[in-house]
């Protein structure tokens, strides 16, 4: 490996690979991902596997090592600065001239010691338009090089696996020898492709679409007859370490040698970042990092989202809310007798890939079922509540003049609008839960199988920022987003269970289960505040 990379510079770099990226080399699975912090040499230990695969290529009957890669960035822009650059600073322009069509394509031809050519074509490719993808469908590869895979769709990963162990050609007597995709990556969103097939999953659904690609790589493999592991996943150490509320270079970090700055490095890239950035891209934890101001700062993940398996509670209603448009979501919920909001999962439709009509018929119903069942523990009818955007008695869905609560009524599914749809009256809602805590837990349960709605409350839901100069600036309503449709189904949900100001009249609208809990504790007076809840007697008796 040192020599071919010495042999393609004209300068005295040489490539040994950090004990991470070695294990990378050697492993024999179809697809190959690794993961680690900036900086840190995951890159470069791809072009390398690239010259690698190309040299041991067995010649074809006219003494020629052919292959063909192509590598995948996220835009043209990244390709153009990253990929290439990273390509070039291996293989130089002198060496493999870049040609700058569309695609940009390069090849490698040189001698080998024994004799024969090594032929070398790679093509690099961005796929910020969906034309791109399907021009990757198009190509014979040998492999398949995803670079920075955090920021790619799994569809890349899918179209592409059909498509390498498909060069060089049988005619020209070439034997069979190696095909395969490599990826790298920095840390990315726990909600991401690459985490699921990495660590693994616990709900069902998502394990079952995981399953389904599994399939299709083990069908790839059987066509190709290679008696191979599907996949493996390697983490490089973090760059730094964190020692009482400081960041420390790590002593285990890769490819340090390599940074002119040594260590010192990583330490600069910390400085002034935010706690999150700097434990995805620094310490190569998986994560959530965006530009914007998080909708609920009063969500805790390590408080209120820990992993956990909620049971709805027998002989209460479950309270389904649920946002509209192209890409409908649903969120089930109930409150505990303790006065804890339980959020019991999530249906949600992939963005703008169906109506109302589709969404009840074919994926809320039989959700609702398989979660839940027909019968709660006791043996007796679940009752559902359903509430939904007040919108959705103005505009029609699936192209139809009627509206989304008389669609729905057609397939006998009741939804009630909810109280209102004024955002300050939507957010409050749930913060009413988040800010609270029963008989020291938290008044705010979310079941694991609810990914979407807790990266939402992570800051996927969250005030877009507005580009410009001096003091950050942010939207007034939050950035609609995959991860707002189940956030909001779920605040018009636990709008049912606060009160609320309707803002029309002024006058407030107590839920059932608080009239009750009044009624039963002899509150008098008015004991509800404005977007709260209970306060004085009717509050301590829920803890």
């Amino acid at each position: 490996m040192n020599a071919v990379l010495e042999r393609a510079t004209d300068y005295s770099a040489v490539y040994t690979a950090e004990p991470t990226i070695a294990a990378f080399h050697h492993s024999a699975a179809f697809v190959r991902g690794i993961r680690g912090p900036y900086g840190s040499g995951k890159s470069v230990g791809c072009v390398a596997e690239i010259i690698r695969r190309a040299q041991e290529q067995k010649p074809d009957r006219f003494g020629r090592r052919k292959t063909r890669f192509a590598a995948i960035r996220n835009t043209y822009g990244e390709l153009k600065t990253t990929t290439i650059k990273t390509w070039q600073e291996w293989v130089p322009q002198d060496v493999a001239p870049i040609k700058w069509d569309e695609p940009i394509t390069c090849r490698w031809i040189c001698k080998m010691p024994d004799g024969t050519t090594m032929d070398l074509e790679m093509i690099f490719l961005s796929v910020d338009r969906p034309a791109h993808v399907k021009k990757l469908k198009s190509l014979d590869l040998t492999g398949l090089w995803l670079n920075e895979a955090s920021l790619l769709e799994k569809l890349v990963l899918d179209d592409g696996t059909a498509r390498v162990g498909r060069y060089p050609a049988k005619k020209d007597g070439a034997p069979f020898t190696w095909a395969g995709v490599i990826m790298d990556t920095n840390a990315m969103d726990d909600d991401h492709w690459w985490h699921d097939l990495a660590e693994g999953v616990t709900d069902q659904d998502r394990q079952a679409e995981i399953n389904a690609m599994l399939e299709g790589l083990q069908a790839a493999l059987d066509r190709l007859g290679m008696n191979r592991p599907l996949m493996e996943f390697f983490e490089q150490p973090p760059a730094l370490i964190e020692a009482q509320g400081s960041y420390l270079p790590n002593p285990d970090a890769e490819n340090v040698k390599n940074q002119p700055m040594g260590a010192s490095y990583w330490l600069m890239l910390a400085n002034g970042k935010s706690k999150e950035w700097i434990e995805m891209f620094l310490l190569n934890k998986y994560g959530k990092v965006i530009d914007g101001l998080p909708v609920y700062p009063e969500y805790n993940d390590q408080l209120h989202g820990r992993a956990m398996a909620l049971r709805a509670i027998p002989g209460l209603p479950i309270t389904v809310g649920l946002d509209f448009g192209l890409s409908p979501a649903a969120v089930p919920l109930q409150v505990s007798s303790k006065g804890q909001l339980l959020v019991l999962g999530e249906c949600v439709a992939q963005e703008r890939s169906m109506g109302i009509t589709r969404f009840l018929g074919d994926a809320l119903k039989p959700y609702l079922y398989n979660r839940f069942g027909a019968n709660d523990a006791n043996g007796n009818p679940w009752e559902f509540r359903f509430v939904g955007d007040p919108a959705g008695a103005q505009r029609g869905q699936d192209g139809e003049e009627r509206n989304v609560f008389q669609i729905a009524a057609d397939l006998n599914v009741s939804i009630a609008p909810a109280k209102t749809n004024a955002f300050v009256a939507r957010r409050d809602s749930p913060a009413w839960f988040l800010n609270r805590l029963c008989e020291g837990q938290p008044a705010f349960l979310i079941d694991e199988s609810a990914r979407m709605v807790k990266k939402g409350l992570r800051g996927g839901y969250h005030y877009r920022r507005i580009q410009v100069s001096g003091e950050a600036r942010y939207q007034n309503e939050p950035y609609k987003n995959k991860y707002s449709h189940p956030v909001e189904a779920m605040q018009y949900g636990a709008m049912e269970y606060v009160t609320i100001e309707a803002p029309a009249s002024g006058m407030k609208m107590v839920p059932e289960w608080q009239r009750k809990l009044a009624a039963k504790v002899g509150v008098s007076g008015r004991p509800w505040r404005a977007r709260g809840g209970l306060v004085g007697r009717a509050s301590r008796s829920m803890h």
